[in-house]
C-alpha cells in the first residue's frame, strides 16, 4: 500500500545513477590526472593516460559493432593492458570475460563458444594455444593481440589478428567510458575450475563489483594512493576486485608478468609497495626468502586466500616485515566474503596464539549482508568450535547466477542462501574456520576427518614445503588418508619419519597411511588439484 513517502519521491536522473566501478576511473582521472596509475618495468602511465586508453578501446568496440550483452574475452598476464580492460571491455553493457592463462586449448574453446565471445584479446605468449583453440569454431571472435616488448614473444602468429595498439588508434574518434543502464547488468564472466565435466560460467554485476571494491578499502583499512603489486592473477575473480579498488584510491598498479618470490621482494622495495595479494603457495615461497635473510624494507600488507595458510607459514612471512590477513571467498561472491578481522587486544597474546587466530577464515566481509554455518534444514550449527556445517551467504555481492545453467543456479540458491559447498566450524566469538570442501572430507570407518587438519600438521614439519591430503580406498575402513608432500631443498626427510611425526600429533585414524613425495600440481590460483591426486590413489591397496 502506498505511503506519503511514495508520492512524488520516485527515482530520477538527478538522484539515482547505476552503481559501477567504471566511475572510479572517471573520478581519479578527473582529480589526479598527473598521478601515476600504472608501473611496468621502466614504463609508467598517468591516470589521464589510463582513462584515454580505456576510452579509446571502448570506442574501438563500438566501431566493430559490439553492444549490450556482447562478451569480450581476455587472455593476458598481469600487464597494464589487463588493468585497462577492466575499465574498457565492460563499457556500454558489454561483459568482460577473463581466461585462465594456464588452460589447454579445448578448455579455452569451450569458454569462447559457451559465452559466444565476440572479441578475444590475447598476449603473444599464448598465440599458439589461441590458434589451436579457435580452430574449428563456428563463429571465431575478432582477435586482438597484445605484444609485450619486454617479453620477447613473436607477434603475428595468429592470422587475422590486429594489434591492441591499432585498436586503440581505431577507437579514438568514438572514445567513451559509458557505464551500464542498470547496475544489475553483468560486468564480468569468470569460469569456475571444474573438476568434473565443464566449468560453470559465473556472472557478476556492476553493483556487486562496486560494493566489493569499496569493501576492500574498509576491510583492509586502505588509504589513498596505495601502491599495489600485482602478484595475484587478474584473471582470477577479476583480481579480487582490486583493479577497481586501487583505481578508486588513485593508487599505483605495479604490474608483474610472472610471480617470482625474489622479484616480488625487489619490486616491493624499489616501488615502496604497500599492499599485495597472494595465494598460500606464494606465501610459502616468500617464507623461504625470509629464511635466506631477505626482507621488505618497509611494512607490506598481504592478503591471502585460496586455502588456509598454516600458522607457521604466516609466522615465516611476517618475518619479512609483512602483515598477513586471510580472506575467504569464491568466484561466486566476487572473491572475498569473509575476512580474518584483527582485534586490538589480540596483539598482546603470545605469538603462536596470534598466528593461530590469523589462520582462521574470520567473519563476514563488510559488503556481505549475511553469513552462517548451517546443518540439515539450514539450521545454524552451535558456535562451539567443533560442529561442522556448510558455509552459506547472501547479499549484493553474490553472483547473478551461472550462465546458461538454470538448474545449477537454482541448486546454488536453495532456501534463500548461496550454498558455497565449503564446510566450516564456528567459534563462540562468531569467527569461522574452514574445515574442507564437502567432497574433500575423509570418512574412515564412520569417523569423518578434515584433510585440512592433517595438512596443517604436515606443514608444521620443518622439512615440508607443501602438502595435500586425500582419501584413498580401503577394504576395511572405506577410506584412509594419504599425503602428498614436497620437501624443502635443504631439508631431507623420509616417509617413516613424517608418519612418526604425525602420529605424535594426530589421532591414530588421522595419520596418513602413505607419504608420496613430489611437487603438487596446482591451479593458476594456487589451489592443489586434489581431484588429480584422488585419481592417483584409486589403485592403491592397503
Amino acid at each position: 500500500m502506498p505511503t506519503i513517502f511514495d508520492e512524488g519521491l520516485e527515482k530520477r536522473g538527478a538522484n539515482h545513477e547505476p552503481l559501477t566501478p567504471l566511475s572510479f576511473l572517471r573520478r581519479s582521472a578527473e582529480i589526479y590526472p598527473e598521478y601515476v596509475a600504472l608501473i611496468y618495468g621502466e614504463r609508467s602511465l598517468t591516470y589521464r593516460g589510463l582513462i584515454d586508453r580505456c576510452r579509446a578501446f571502448a570506442g574501438f568496440l563500438d566501431t566493430i559493432g559490439l553492444g549490450r550483452g556482447d562478451t569480450v574475452s581476455v587472455m593476458l598476464p598481469n600487464i597494464p593492458q589487463m588493468v585497462e580492460l577492466h575499465f574498457s571491455a565492460n563499457t556500454a553493457g558489454r561483459v568482460l570475460h577473463t581466461i585462465n592463462t594456464r588452460l589447454d586449448a579445448a578448455s579455452i574453446r569451450f569458454q569462447l563458444e559457451h559465452c559466444e565471445s565476440k572479441v578475444l584479446v590475447f598476449d603473444s605468449e599464448y598465440a599458439l594455444i589461441v590458434k589451436d583453440a579457435i580452430r574449428g569454431m563456428n563463429a571465431t571472435p575478432i582477435l586482438v593481440e597484445v605484444n609485450d616488448p619486454s617479453a620477447n614473444f613473436q607477434s603475428g602468429l595468429v592470422s587475422g589478428s590486429i594489434s591492441y595498439e591499432r585498436a586503440i588508434d581505431d577507437g579514438l574518434e568514438a572514445a567513451h567510458l559509458r557505464g551500464p543502464e542498470d547496475e544489475w547488468e553483468p560486468i564480468a564472466l569468470s569460469y569456475t575450475s571444474g573438476t568434473t565435466g565443464n566449468p560453470k560460467g559465473v556472472v557478476t554485476h556492476h553493483r556487486g563489483a562496486y560494493l566489493n571494491a569499496m569493501a576492500n578499502t574498509v576491510a583492509w583499512s586502505m588509504q589513498y594512493h596505495a601502491t599495489y603489486l600485482w602478484v595475484l592473477p587478474m584473471f582470477h575473480c577479476n583480481g579480487w576486485c582490486f583493479p577497481w579498488t586501487i583505481t578508486l584510491l588513485a593508487g599505483k598498479h605495479v604490474c608483474l608478468r610472472k610471480p617470482d618470490p625474489k622479484e616480488i621482494i625487489r619490486l616491493v622495495n624499489q616501488h615502496e609497495v604497500t599492499h599485495l595479494c597472494a595465494a598460500p603457495v606464494v606465501l610459502s615461497m616468500l617464507a623461504d626468502c625470509a629464511r635466506e635473510g631477505l626482507t621488505f624494507e618497509s611494512r607490506v600488507r598481504i592478503l591471502t586466500a585460496g586455502a588456509a595458510p598454516a600458522p607457521r607459514v604466516i609466522e615465516d612471512v611476517e618475518r619479512l616485515n609483512a602483515a598477513v590477513t586471510q580472506v575467504y571467498g569464491l568466484t561466486e561472491t566476487y572473491s572475498s566474503t569473509v575476512i580474518s578481522a584483527w582485534k586490538t587486544e589480540w596483539s598482546s597474546y603470545p605469538p603462536q596464539e596470534q598466528y593461530r587466530l590469523k589462520s582462521r577464515a574470520g567473519v563476514r566481509f563488510p559488503a556481505c549482508e549475511d553469513l552462517d554455518v548451517v546443518g540439515d534444514h539450514l539450521v545454524p550449527v552451535p558456535r562451539d568450535g567443533k560442529t561442522v556445517g556448510e558455509v552459506v551467504v547472501r547479499g549484493n555481492t553474490v553472483m547473478r547466477g551461472y550462465l546458461k545453467n538454470p538448474i545449477a543456479t537454482s541448486e546454488a540458491f536453495q532456501g534463500g542462501w548461496f550454498h558455497t559447498g565449503d564446510l566450516a566450524i564456528r567459534y563462540p566469538d562468531g569467527y569461522i574456520a574452514i574445515c574442507d570442501r564437502s567432497k574433500d572430507m575423509i570418512n574412515s570407518g564412520g569417523e569423518k576427518m578434515s584433510s585440512l587438519e592433517i595438512e596443517e600438521v604436515l606443514l608444521d614439519h620443518p622439512a615440508i614445503f607443501e602438502a595435500a591430503v586425500v582419501a584413498a580406498p580401503h577394504v576395511k575402513w572405506g577410506e584412509v588418508p594419504v599425503a602428498f608432500v614436497s620437501l624443502r631443498t635443504d631439508c631431507p626427510s623420509t616417509d617413516e619419519e613424517i608418519i612418526a611425526y604425525c602420529s605424535s600429533r594426530l589421532a591414530r585414524y588421522k595419520v596418513p597411511k602413505r607419504i608420496i613425495f613430489g611437487p603438487l600440481e596446482r591451479t593458476a590460483t594456487g589451489k592443489v588439484q586434489k581431484f588429480r591426486l584422488r585419481e592417483l590413489v584409486k589403485e592403491m591397496t592397503f
